[in-house]
C-alpha cells in the first residue's frame, strides 16, 4: 500500500483499505494461542473469559464474561496500553473476591461470612446458622428456606437487603477431593442487576460467598454513586 500510495504521489492515508484478513493458526507460526492474545480498550471479552479459564480455571457464565470485559475495558481506558494474564486475574479478584480473612486491612464490603453450618428436616426445608459480619460487627444469626441459597437471601431480608436469583453456575476448578469450586449468581440486589462469585472448597459455602459477593458490590456500587452526587 505504501508503495502504491508513493506512485500514485498521495499519502497512504488516502489509499482504500486493501489488505485482507487472513485466519491464521497460531502453531502454523510457531506460536501458542495463549502467546498471541492481547488484551485492551479494543478488546472483546473472548480473550478476557479465555485467560482466566487458561490459567486460573475459571470459566465465567456468558452474562458475566459480559460484564467482567466492561470491566476490564474501562480500566483499560484509564489506565491504558494492555492487559497481562495477571493483571486481569488481579482486576477480577478485585472485582468480585473479598480479601481471605487474614488479610483484614483489605476488607471490602459491608458483608462478610466466618461461619455457616446448615441442617435438613428431609423435607425440602433447610436450616441456614451462620456468623456474618455486618460492618465492623460480626452477628451470629438463621434462616430457613429451600436449600441453603433461599435460606440465606432470608438472612439478607432480616438485614435489610432485597435479593432476587436469576441465575446460577458452578464448577470444580480442579480434580481430586481437595478441589476448590467455584459459583456465580445473577442477582437483584434492591433493584441493582448484577454478578457475583465465590470459591470455596465446599460448593454450598461457594455459592453463599457469590451472593456477598454480589451484595457487597451492590452496596459499594450504591455508595459510589452517592459519593458523586454529592460531590
Amino acid at each position: 500500500m505504501a508503495a502504491a500510495a508513493e506512485v500514485a504521489g498521495k499519502p497512504v492515508e488516502q489509499r482504500e483499505w486493501a489488505v485482507p484478513y487472513l485466519p491464521v493458526d497460531p502453531k502454523d507460526l510457531g506460536r501458542s494461542y495463549e502467546a498471541v492474545i492481547r488484551v485492551n480498550s479494543q478488546s472483546g471479552k473472548g480473550g478476557v473469559a479465555y485467560l482466566l479459564k487458561a490459567d486460573h480455571a475459571i470459566d465465567l457464565p456468558r452474562k458475566l464474561q459480559i460484564e467482567f470485559s466492561g470491566v476490564v475495558q474501562s480500566r483499560t481506558d484509564s489506565e491504558g496500553g494492555e492487559m497481562t494474564s495477571a493483571h486481569i486475574w488481579s482486576i477480577f479478584q478485585d472485582e468480585y473476591l473479598p480479601a481471605p480473612l487474614d488479610r483484614a486491612e483489605d476488607k471490602w464490603g459491608r458483608f462478610e461470612l466466618t461461619r455457616t453450618g446448615t441442617s435438613s428436616d428431609m423435607g425440602g426445608v433447610t436450616s441456614l446458622d451462620v456468623d456474618l459480619r455486618v460492618g465492623d460487627t460480626v452477628e451470629s444469626t438463621s434462616g430457613r428456606g429451600k436449600g441453603p441459597i433461599d435460606a440465606f437471601i432470608q438472612v439478607l431480608a432480616d438485614h435489610g437487603v432485597r435479593v432476587e436469583l436469576y441465575d446460577y453456575v458452578e464448577h470444580t476448578l480442579s480434580a481430586g477431593g481437595d478441589a476448590q469450586a467455584a459459583a456465580y449468581v445473577e442477582l437483584d440486589v434492591d433493584g441493582t442487576r448484577l454478578w457475583g462469585v465465590g470459591i470455596d472448597a465446599d460448593i454450598s459455602t461457594a455459592s453463599l460467598k457469590a451472593i456477598v459477593s454480589a451484595v457487597n458490590r451492590a452496596v459499594r456500587r450504591t455508595t459510589t454513586v452517592r459519593e458523586l452526587a454529592t460531590a
